[in-house]
């Protein structure tokens, strides 16, 4: 309800005088909401550090495994002839390979003597069936209605995708087209040959007239590659495909073209070695990923002397924790290596700050003269947990969804913005009623001082 006040003409706004004394009355709800915006600002940057920890285990796990360091780079001596991608197991080494024969699909055609004259021309005279297989596999027949062409019947075996890809091919002229249809096995090798059981439209496959039957436009063929020096012992290896993945173990070949076999053999050489700039980056990555954390929590730490005001993280003990766990799972040695027992030994450097430096010489060094240690630094052992597992460990402890300091402290903020919320909910009805009720006795003050102010000027008129 808006209650207006008359005024008294004496300079005196009861309407202010309301509005200073609420005001006042506010005060307590305005400290509340004051502390309830910065304990969100808080769960915020608590939210904005989780998914740091996150992206810090992350990065540990890309190099807590063993199979982490197992990382190869492959190099192919004729890549137009094959390439080579190796698995995380493949064994570092040099192979010989020679490609003999090239996987193909097998593909037939109708007879030159049944090809149509157009693609939209009927080859069926009443209803009619077109029925192949795949190898040893399963008829697959296609029922045309009367009048159906050679595009209708290419239509029909393609939308069956049974194996087999059907299109067709105009072996005439532009002046004199004669079109014909071919199928091609969609998998390469011998065993998946194209077989036409029934035919009864006018491309007549099954040569039923004496003038039909298919032609072979191309044989089905497995790949043949050879393993070994030409010169020495050599491993013949056969395959339906031309991406091969059993030849070598884990390593995947996929073959372009056939290799050089007279007057000498020209083989293709494989070299699998390993390959630690990749594990170099994954261990720079994990550097990085902690030093993000420890520049947030650093910047949330501070304490300005000018204005003495702390941080958002000032004083917060689950934020010092943090670092705290962390810092330990990094820099603390492992027990029980017999080379490398700390990260200083491969070049980490912990800097006033509390971020760390890579030397990069010294990790090259590393990587290059003892691979194995350097692995094991960072891996789970036997007997003790490596830099990479302790670290994954420590954000799982952090985190933990019952009993995580981390995950206790943001559940506290979340509790106590829920309380702030309805203890500001209930200070502002009392406020308002407050108001309210100031204005209501100010404004019957107002309607007296106004009724006083009649009278005397009325008494003052009888004088």
């Amino acid at each position: 309800m808006a209650i207006s006040f008359g005024g008294l003409g004496n300079g005196v706004d009861f309407g202010q005088v309301v509005t200073e004394l609420a005001k006042v009355q506010r005060l307590p709800i305005d400290a509340l909401n004051t502390k309830k915006t910065n304990l969100q600002s808080k769960l915020t940057d608590y939210g904005t550090l989780g998914d740091k920890l996150l992206a810090l285990q992350s990065a540990a796990n890309a190099i807590r495994l063993p199979t982490s360091f197992d990382r190869t780079t492959t190099t192919v001596s004729d890549d137009p002839k094959l390439t080579a991608q190796a698995g995380a197991g493949a064994a570092t080494g040099s192979y010989t390979v020679q490609v003999t024969q090239l996987a193909k699909a097998h593909q037939i055609t109708n007879s030159t003597a049944k090809a149509v004259a157009a693609t939209t021309t009927p080859i069926v005279s009443g209803s009619g069936t077109f029925t192949f297989k795949v190898g040893t596999g399963a008829n697959q027949t296609v029922t045309l209605n009367d009048g159906a062409t050679l595009d209708d019947l290419r239509s029909a075996i393609n939308d069956l995708g049974a194996g087999v890809t059907a299109s067709v091919i105009n072996t005439g002229t532009t002046a004199s087209p004669a079109y014909r249809l071919t199928l091609t096995a969609t998998n390469t090798g011998a065993a998946n040959a194209v077989t036409v059981v029934t035919d009864t439209t006018n491309l007549d496959f099954t040569n039923t007239s004496g003038t039909g039957g298919s032609s072979t436009l191309q044989a089905g063929q497995n790949a043949i590659v050879v393993i070994g020096d030409p010169g020495q012992t050599t491993i013949s290896i056969e395959r339906e495909s031309n991406v091969i993945s059993d030849a070598i173990p884990d390593v995947t070949l996929t073959l372009k073209s056939k290799t050089v076999t007279t007057p000498t053999p020209e083989p293709v050489t494989v070299n699998i070695s390993t390959d630690p700039d990749s594990v170099k980056t994954n261990i720079k990555a994990l550097a990085t990923a902690y030093n993000d954390i420890v520049k947030f929590v650093n910047e949330r730490t501070t304490y300005d002397i000018s204005t003495k005001t702390g941080g958002i993280f000032f004083n917060e003990s689950t934020a010092k924790n943090v670092l705290s766990q962390l810092r330990t799972a990094l820099s603390g040695e492992v027990s029980g290596l017999p080379t490398y027992k700390s990260l200083g030994s491969i070049g980490f450097k912990t800097e006033r700050d509390g971020t760390v430096t890579v030397d990069e010489a010294k990790l090259d060094a590393a990587l290059a003269s003892n691979y194995s240690a350097t692995k094991a630094l960072f891996i789970s052992q036997s007997t003790s947990s490596g830099i990479a597992d302790r670290v994954v460990k420590a954000v799982d402890f952090l985190d933990a969804v019952d009993t995580g300091a981390f995950t206790v402290r943001k559940a506290s903020i979340t509790s106590q913005i829920g309380k702030l919320t309805d203890e500001i909910g209930r200070k502002e009805d009392i406020a308002s009623q407050y108001e309210e009720r100031l204005r209501l006795q100010f404004a019957s003050l107002d309607a007296l001082l106004q009724k006083l102010k009649s009278q005397t000027s009325a008494l003052q008129a009888l004088q």
